[in-house]
């Protein structure tokens, strides 16, 4: 049996969670959640080359960051961070980031938010009828509306590849999620290690999930559509199996179904090709600079 963190979540066992996040490719930053060193020795599809370490990495919110978790975070290399929130968001839950000497907090938020107050009521109704559709089209629109951002990144990884740097947004679940997959597509990785680093959310997110549970328990807009918050990760979708980590099948909140990243990367190969159509379409970069990072980012 699981425990239950007091608002109708379970949390996954915590022995199985603790050697998880102890190991590779979660890494530990005090006051941080759901971190690690994405895409980290993947190999690509020609199986020749693989991503390198220590450059990529992704999380949920830096809000509770302690000092000991601002020494861990320099020691790991991360020199800049890419914050994918809206202004409205960091306001609404007081999670502003905060100031650190040597890292370059860059704000690059996805302007349309498929959580946006107004819109969330029938994003909620849209889960309790069918959540892989409803999660692939919040990453459709994460994908179309956040391409401005994306391409910042990608300029980064282009011009600065030896300036580890951090991608986050709230959980660092969906739209970290999104911007994580278009890049180790761009790099080439196999279809199967991209779904495995979205399912480890799952895993990174428990330290955060009693926190998170209140944040929606204590907002009127989830509190009054629960059951479709819920739904976000019902049992009735069955339990995410890419990875080893399981959790009792009674119900889930924030989940990464396998099956979810398969329909979005399905998606963009029949709406563009690869991801490199959708990155000729929406943003300024070439071939070149896809090429320039590919060689910056695999070895």
């Amino acid at each position: 049996m699981s425990a239950t963190n007091g608002t109708s979540f379970p949390l996954l066992d915590p022995a199985q969670v603790a050697s998880a996040l102890a190991a590779p490719p979660f890494v530990s930053i005090d006051g941080v959640f759901n971190i690690r060193d994405f895409g980290a020795g993947y190999a690509t599809t020609t199986g020749t080359s693989s991503v390198k370490p220590l450059r990529l990495f992704r999380s949920g919110e830096l809000a509770r960051i302690t000092d000991t978790g601002i020494d861990q975070l320099r020691s790991l290399g991360i020199q800049r961070v890419f914050d994918l929130r809206v202004d409205s968001e960091i306001a609404k839950y007081g999670t502003a980031s905060k100031s650190i000497q040597g890292v370059d907090l860059v704000r690059v938020p996805i302007i349309q938010d498929p959580w946006r107050p107004s819109e969330v009521p029938q994003r909620l109704k849209e889960f309790e009828q069918n959540a892989t559709d409803a999660f692939l089209q919040s990453y459709k629109q994460v994908l179309l509306s956040g391409s401005t951002s994306l391409e910042r990144i990608l300029v980064h990884l282009r011009d600065e590849p030896d300036v580890p740097c951090l991608i986050h947004c709230t959980a660092g679940k969906d739209r970290t999620g999104v911007f994580a997959a278009a890049i180790l597509m761009l790099l080439g990785a196999r279809d199967e290690h991209i779904i495995t680093d979205y399912a480890l959310t799952e895993v990174g997110l428990q330290p955060a999930l009693p926190m998170l549970a209140i944040r929606f328990k204590n907002d009127p807009i989830f509190r009054e559509n629960w059951t479709g918050t819920v739904a976000m990760g019902s049992s009735k979708y069955g339990p995410s199996s890419a990875h080893s980590v399981r959790c009792p099948a009674d119900a889930y909140l924030l989940t990464c179904r396998a099956e979810s990243m398969r329909a979005f990367i399905d998606h963009i190969r029949q709406e563009y090709g690869d991801i490199e159509g959708y990155i000729r379409k929406h943003t300024k970069l070439t071939d070149d600079d896809l090429r320039c990072i590919r060689e910056n980012l695999l070895a």
